[in-house]
């Protein structure tokens, strides 16, 4: 073991895939090399992590960063800020932008606009089409690529992919796991008229638990006929659990904490704010989907942060956008819950570090361990903090969290080593990089 490292972590309360307790950090050259008690070791620098609890870096798998063709909404960098000042150390990144990253040149532009301007280390997925099926092999192994995204439900932008034979040629057409917007469009298009104008509420009466479940039903179906792994994302209601749960074997899952959070009774109160592509539901949805995340059902979180300009959303309904801010509180949110006894603290860490892991086969992260990237989000479980829209980093500037009290907050975010949030202060320049993967570029 070397005598001197360029950072120890201190005193500090680790919680791993394999149990919870006190050691100390060493880290060389942006990884971990150490573990344990480093009390007579010395460092370039150190952390006194003291009453804290150190968790891997929060890897949130599903954001929208709207940079190239929105940046009014938000951009690469102002989004990375935002993850950043909430704990998150990595994230990937939607192709519904203007282009759509549907092309490897998309994809390289954006890797290059990230590069320099981005504080967290990034992946962009690449958006599937009925045109662009035979570059999937290839496009999902690119650098900086987190795989192949398929729309099979219209949602923010052009992305489409709903026919059936078109699902099975993607499906058939590559390696890593295909993340899926699975809402059944043909439900969607025949029920439209059932929108209210200026009442969000029937949001969810439009785009039904049916309509997510027939979606799921068909793409399973689809799956297990190309032997095709699936992620389906942002899992909204009680009736795909059991779908899913049958079908462990090649089915993962992701839900989000405003699912997990809000109810249709909440509408009232916030109105276009919380209007999600799936919709928020009943309270008898969001309880039962609680129920799967305990039994393991559900394998990662997201946050699905899709902001827009409050003049946006301010638009009478159904002319408003769907979408809401949720990078930045993805985890005071959840740690929140782990105080109301809703979930364990290693069950967040397994659905934001381990899970997307084991899911999307990440090189070097998402475990604290001998050779992993040091990236952690560290957190005070006992500091109870008011979340505000003066808060948010993002563009927009508004969360449908404003003026929510909660019991857990992040302290700290250090990726490959480097102290990047501290304090609620975002610090030095951005030097997020590229994502790798086990199954794609390790370069």
């Amino acid at each position: 073991m070397p005598s001197v490292f360029d950072l120890i972590i201190r005193h500090g309360t680790i919680v791993n895939q394999d149990g919870i307790g006190e050691a100390d950090i060493g880290v060389i050259d942006g990884r971990i090399t150490a573990l344990g008690d480093l009390s007579k070791r010395d460092a370039a620098k150190t952390i006194d992590a003291t009453g804290l609890m150190i968790l891997p870096g929060v890897i949130d798998s599903q954001v929208h960063f709207r940079e190239p063709g929105m940046e009014h909404k938000e951009d690469l960098a102002s989004g990375s800020r935002a993850a950043v000042m909430g704990g998150v150390t990595s994230v990937f990144e939607m192709p519904n932008t203007n282009p759509l990253t549907t092309t490897t040149d998309a994809l390289m532009d954006k890797i290059k606009r990230a590069t320099g301007r981005m504080f967290c280390d990034f992946a962009f997925y690449f958006g599937a089409t009925a045109e662009n099926v035979e570059e999937l092999p290839d496009a999902e192994r690119l650098p900086g690529s987190a795989g192949i995204k398929m729309f099979m439900g219209s949602s923010t932008g052009d992305l489409l992919v709903d026919e059936s034979h078109h699902v099975r040629r993607v499906l058939a057409h590559g390696r890593r796991r295909v993340a899926v917007h699975s809402e059944e469009e043909g439900r969607l298009k025949v029920r439209a008229g059932l929108r209210r104008k200026n009442d969000p509420s029937s949001h969810p009466d439009w785009r039904d638990a049916r309509a997510a479940l027939q979606c799921t039903e068909r793409l399973i179906a689809l799956a297990r006929e190309t032997n095709r792994r699936v992620h389906i994302l942002h899992i909204s209601t009680m009736d795909e659990l059991p779908v899913l749960q049958a079908n462990k074997d090649l089915i993962t899952a992701e839900v989000t904490p405003h699912h997990l959070t809000l109810c249709s009774d909440d509408y009232a109160r916030l109105g276009t704010l919380m209007q999600m592509n799936p919709p928020v539901r009943e309270a008898k949805h969001r309880d039962e989907i609680w129920k799967a995340v305990r039994s393991g059902v559900i394998d990662v979180l997201g946050s699905d942060h899709a902001p827009h300009t409050l003049a946006e959303k301010d638009l009478i309904y159904p002319d408003s956008p769907s979408g809401m801010t949720g990078v930045q509180t993805l985890v005071p949110i959840m740690l929140n819950h782990v105080n109301e006894g809703k979930m364990s603290l290693q069950r967040f860490v397994d659905m934001t570090s381990h899970g997307p892991n084991r899911i999307f086969g990440i090189a070097r992260k998402g475990r604290i361990a001998l050779g992993y990237d040091a990236d952690f989000t560290v957190v005070d479980m006992k500091e109870k903090r008011t979340i505000s829209n003066g808060w948010i980093e993002s563009k927009p500037g508004w969360t449908p969290y404003d003026d929510k009290e909660v019991i857990g907050w992040p302290k700290g975010t250090i990726i490959r080593g480097m102290r990047v949030m501290w304090e609620g202060e975002i610090i030095g320049t951005p030097r997020g990089a590229p994502v790798r993967f086990q199954e794609g570029w390790t370069g």
